[in-house]
């Protein structure tokens, strides 16, 4: 697989599937999307599936938790900040809630692909 057949959303990071030393980069990734202790637990080097659904939950758990945060920063800060420190804030946690979509579809796409499913782009 080319970099031009690889499907939207797949991260920079990772080398196309099919190519070589394409799992390693996978599996690089995939921990720097998960807490540092998960690179201590060789059984998520040795089975990278695991460690990409793994991931996915991290990430998906991060999504909610910044979900979270959205909803009750106003009223959990509105004495603590200025109207511009919660704008600010607010700001931060929407780019972070970007990053954790995309990181989320990022992960899924590996995870299918250490699963043999292989993108077949439409015309």
């Amino acid at each position: 697989m080319n970099s031009s057949s690889l499907p939207p959303g797949w991260p920079g990071a990772v080398r196309p599937p099919g190519t070589p030393d394409w799992q390693r980069s996978a599996v690089g990734w995939l921990l720097d999307q998960c807490p540092p202790e998960y690179r201590g637990h060789p059984v998520l080097l040795r089975h990278p599936v695991a460690l990409a659904v793994l991931a996915g939950h991290h990430v998906q758990a991060g999504l909610l938790g910044c979900r979270r945060a959205l909803a009750a920063a106003r009223s959990q800060l509105a004495e603590d900040l200025s109207q511009t420190a919660m704008a600010e804030l607010l700001e931060v946690l929407q780019v972070e809630q970007a990053r954790l979509i995309a990181a989320g579809r990022s992960v899924g796409l590996v995870e299918q692909a250490l699963r043999g499913q292989r993108y077949v782009p439409r015309l």
